[in-house]
């Protein structure tokens, strides 16, 4: 049975991790260092950080929260924000990260993430995908933290971005952030189904029983969340409980003496 991911994300800005609803009307939530310290030591199977303004600010991630990140933990670890070059991409890898995620910048010119999974390997490189629902009830890809709607069907951006190399989608409601409402769960099942690579469910969030039905109902491969971890609602450890419980593989390996 395949083991579910739990992944805390780090949205930071000014150098401090900070929680929104659809990526404005921003709360501080830390220091990026002591936050990553202590979902690590929660049990968290991976952490993303998202440099927020990087996009809009038209510059490169802040390799310094990243390198200060990576230093303090073991398990896997995922930047995005500001990647647009191979250079880019590099200079993240070696200050620490494991993955890197790009969205923005693949949208404008597709070829390059083809060019980075084919450079760095597709294990290296996620496909952020933030959606934004249409009256019709499809969605489109939002791009610069939602403030672009480029038009594109999130589906089929979806399937491309797989047969271009992306190793999974990080895929965002943009509707749904921060609301604590639930995943967009029918959003998150039509790309689980569209797709065979992996697909993070992001988005909304409030409980457990949310994420359970994102990892169910919706086929999510992982399950992102921020608020619900930030702000001390739910514990890691207690949500892993709540899920084996419920029949998801998930791994308590970092609970055993």
């Amino acid at each position: 049975m395949q083991t579910k991911r739990i992944i805390p994300c780090l949205d930071c800005k000014d150098g401090r991790v900070v929680k929104g609803i659809s990526f404005v009307d921003l709360r501080d939530a830390g220091d990026p260092v002591e936050v990553a310290q202590t979902y690590e030591k929660e049990g968290a199977d991976e952490l993303v950080l998202l440099d927020i303004t990087a996009t809009t600010d038209d510059r490169a991630t802040t390799l310094e929260w990243v390198k200060n990140v990576a230093g303090v933990i073991h398990i896997p670890f995922a930047v995005g924000g500001g990647i647009k070059t191979l250079e880019d991409i590099e200079a993240v890898l070696k200050a620490g990260a494991d993955k890197v995620g790009i969205n923005s910048a693949a949208i404008k010119d597709p070829d390059f993430l083809k060019e980075a999974a084919d450079k760095f390997g597709s294990d290296k490189i996620i496909s952020a995908v933030d959606a934004k629902r249409r009256e019709d009830g499809g969605w489109n890809v939002v791009r610069n933290s939602g403030t672009v709607d480029t038009g594109i069907d999130v589906i089929e951006w979806s399937k491309k971005v797989e047969e271009l190399g992306a190793g999974e989608i990080l895929l965002t409601s943009m509707d749904e952030d921060g609301q604590k409402k639930g995943y967009d769960i029918g959003l998150t099942r039509a790309v689980s189904d569209a797709v065979s690579i992996p697909v993070t469910a992001s988005g909304g969030a409030g409980s457990m029983e949310d994420i359970l039905e994102g990892l169910t109902e919706g086929g999510a491969d992982a399950a992102l969340a921020a608020s619900l971890f930030h702000f001390k609602e739910v514990g890691i450890k207690e949500l892993k409980e709540y899920l084996k419980e419920n029949g998801i593989n998930v791994d308590m390996s970092m609970y055993e003496d």
